[in-house]
């Protein structure tokens, strides 16, 4: 039997111990403006040049550029003045603020919450519940209560789910034709960015986006201007209030959030006011049926243990809890991308 000497060192452990370290580089360059500044140059910027304009060291600044360039978030080209760096195509589509389909939000979100969340994720596997108290000192019984802690933080939170849907909505409202809905309510639709690809894809429709009645504030004064006469909104509790008659309900990444219990009981609720031949379409995160994968939503399974009450599931899951709240004929889209589509009918 040959000596541990005579082992590789599994080049996948060195890639997954430096993980944290990866998402780090990639959020600190979002947070210090690096990209945004790339972009507004509209040339090459040497290390200190970029140091100077963002205020920051010159030493920190040259490795955090060279990292980026390890991860091809940026190009550089050496020429006889020096390095001169500048955005890759990913980095000014996905991590300048400006972009459309910026992912910044998203990343400050990870960034300054998320993470320190995960700092505590042996604690979270050993009491199988979210970490809240332990790493912001507040109550962890109502997740949401928690990740809204402040109107700031709350406001980081929709501003990081819209930059989501500004990538995924299209392809997971385009799963299913939905043309024939022309009633829709959004419940926890949030910011409004799910809405706005609702009512893009299908014109005919108007969605009512269903959401605490602080959530629903800050999406009218920073999200939704009054010009989208397609989006309306209803202000409330889904849980404990009254859910109006529709066509369509669409659950976005709300399922995941609770236990099988609570599905249930919104299900059932919103199986009672749907109308007849209407349905209740589902945006989640699909694990396989083994649950051997995908790898990302195992993590976001993780993450779900770490912040809220639920967890991710298979099809056969998110079947099984539309049939015991009544709904059938149950169809299932796996897109390809982040987020597949379940739609159940009544």
């Amino acid at each position: 039997m040959g000596s541990t000497e005579d082992l590789d060192y599994p080049q996948i452990i060195v890639q997954y111990s430096s993980g944290f370290l990866i998402s780090k580089v990639m959020f600190t360059a979002c947070e210090l403006g690096v990209f945004d500044l790339l972009l507004e140059s509209g040339e090459p910027l040497s290390s200190d040049s970029i140091a100077a304009c963002l205020g920051t060291s010159t030493t920190g600044m040259e490795r955090l550029l060279e990292a980026c360039v390890g991860l091809k978030l940026l190009a550089v080209e050496v020429t006889q003045e020096g390095a001169l760096y500048r955005n890759t195509e990913i980095s000014n589509i996905y991590l300048t603020k400006s972009s459309p389909k910026s992912q910044y939000h998203m990343m400050m979100y990870y960034s300054n919450t998320v993470y320190l969340c995960w700092q505590h994720l042996t604690e979270a596997v050993r009491e199988g519940r979210n970490q809240y108290e332990r790493t912001f000192g507040i109550s962890s019984e109502d997740p949401f209560g928690a990740m809204y802690r402040s109107e700031e933080e709350m406001s980081k939170f929709m501003a990081g789910q819209n930059s989501v849907w500004s990538i995924c909505g299209r392809d997971v409202l385009a799963a299913f034709d939905l043309s024939s809905f022309t009633q829709i309510y959004d419940l926890g639709g949030g910011g409004g960015a799910l809405a706005r690809e609702c009512v893009s894809l299908y014109p005919n429709s108007t969605v009512t986006i269903y959401d605490l009645p602080k959530v629903v504030q800050v999406a009218k004064e920073q999200f939704v201007s009054a010009e989208e006469r397609q989006i309306a909104f209803h202000e409330g509790d889904f849980f404990n209030d009254s859910i109006p008659e529709a066509e369509l309900y669409i659950l976005s990444k709300i399922l995941h959030d609770w236990d099988d219990d609570k599905c249930k009981k919104l299900l059932a609720k919103v199986y009672k006011a749907c109308k007849p031949g209407g349905g209740v379409l589902l945006v989640e995160s699909l694990l396989n049926e083994d649950k051997s994968g995908p790898l990302e939503t195992q993590l976001y399974s993780m993450n779900m243990l770490v912040q809220t009450e639920g967890k991710e599931r298979t099809a056969a899951e998110y079947s099984k809890l539309l049939e015991a709240g009544g709904f059938g004929a149950i169809q299932v889209k796996r897109t390809g991308k982040l987020y597949d589509a379940v739609l159940g009918r009544k």
